[in-house]
């Protein structure tokens, strides 16, 4: 389960239907063991550019939660509030970080071994597999780290989906969503960078992102196992 809350306030809790660039970076603060004062640190987090694949869509599922003993504006008299809360259940993405090779690695063996327990979004929203590509049996270290453009990742990229092929002749193509140049004529805005975390002073700026959707990867043997 999955929650990338964009417009979250009060009792009404949203989630996207893909990683936020404010999730992504949070969840890298935490295996970092980024202070949410440290703007600094956030900033330079925020600042990698980003690309997500959609590789299997979720489904938008809704809790049903009520909090007793809520005070009221005067304090005196207290009520029970209901919230609705929003998450994804059984999607999977394919999240890419372009950046400086040394800062890149650095983050991935601290999403390894990370300072601070990772979720996605909630903290009861626990990965349920290693979030970085692990070795298998018979086949080379992997260390989810290469040299070449996001782009060309993003394409070749072998589908993540354990459970095999889609099994259709033509498979859909794949929902992506990208980093972009503002004067980029598809771009459209994401008010999801995080400027600071601090909890009285929680203030988020926008991005560009281009979103569409590319071919079905096709098995390809030149995959690197290791970095190029």
């Amino acid at each position: 389960m999955q929650s990338w809350g964009v417009r979250s306030r009060f009792v009404k809790r949203d989630t996207a239907t893909e990683p936020t660039k404010s999730g992504i970076v949070g969840l890298l603060g935490a295996a970092c063991g980024t202070d949410r004062s440290d703007d600094e640190g956030i900033r330079r987090l925020a600042g990698l550019r980003m690309a997500v694949r959609v590789d299997r869509e979720g489904l938008v599922e809704q809790d049903y939660h009520t909090t007793q003993n809520v005070p009221n504006t005067s304090g005196k008299n207290h009520r029970t509030v209901v919230s609705h809360r929003y998450y994804l259940a059984d999607a999977l993405f394919l999240v890419l970080l372009e950046g400086e090779a040394g800062h890149i690695a650095e983050l991935a063996e601290r999403v390894r071994r990370p300072h601070w327990r990772l979720h996605f979004g909630r903290k009861a929203f626990v990965p349920a597999c290693p979030l970085i590509e692990e070795r298998r049996p018979g086949e080379p270290q992997r260390t989810g780290v290469f040299r070449m453009g996001l782009e060309e990742v993003l394409y070749r990229h072998p589908w993540l989906d354990d459970r095999g092929h889609p099994g259709a002749a033509d498979p859909p193509p794949l929902r992506t969503v990208v980093d972009t140049e503002a004067g980029d004529p598809l771009a459209e805005p994401r008010y999801d960078v995080p400027v600071s975390f601090r909890p009285d002073d929680r203030r988020f700026s926008a991005r560009a992102v281009r979103a569409e959707t590319i071919p079905f990867p096709e098995t390809d043997e030149s995959w690197p196992r290791v970095p190029e």
